[in-house]
């Protein structure tokens, strides 16, 4: 089971965290400054494994966004490298070939792909076409509430 999500910066800055099991806000602290701290020094040829503490991390890095995972010992890090690409081509499909400014200004809505992609830290949705349906409809939804609460009242 994947333990925790985390998207950041070549400059180290967190632009999105997820965390599958309950962790003091200290120890959720301490593990993206060590993860992060860690993969950032990593040459660019380098494994995308790396063992941590009782965890491998697996990451990948798209344009200026490191995606990572922290996941048990019995985890399959090929399983987790294409369940980071998955997760980037579902934000590509939704933004539009996504980008950091796309994450810093609309994190809810990558919050929401994620959490209709993982739950629970398993996967629950591989269909691209389905997570993309319910962005829709999401989408739909909020257009109708925010005409409700705009119209004008006589």
């Amino acid at each position: 089971m994947m333990r925790f999500l985390l998207l950041f910066s070549r400059q180290g800055k967190l632009r999105l965290q997820k965390w599958f099991t309950a962790l003091s806000d200290r120890d959720k602290k301490k593990i993206i400054r060590d993860v992060t701290q860690m993969v950032l020094v990593r040459p660019p040829k380098s494994c995308n494994f790396l063992q941590w503490r009782d965890l491998k991390i697996v990451y990948r890095r798209y344009a200026s966004l490191y995606f990572c995972c922290g996941l048990e010992q019995g985890d399959n890090e090929l399983l987790t490298l294409e369940l980071l690409h998955r997760y980037v081509e579902l934000l590509d499909q939704y933004f539009g070939n996504v980008c950091e400014l796309d994450i810093i200004f609309n994190f809810e809505k990558a919050y929401f792909i994620l959490d209709e992609f993982i739950i629970g830290g398993e996967v629950q949705e591989t269909s691209k076409a389905s997570v993309a349906k319910s962005m829709e409809e999401a989408d739909s939804l909020q257009e109708t509430m925010e005409e409700y609460v705009n119209k004008p009242t006589y």
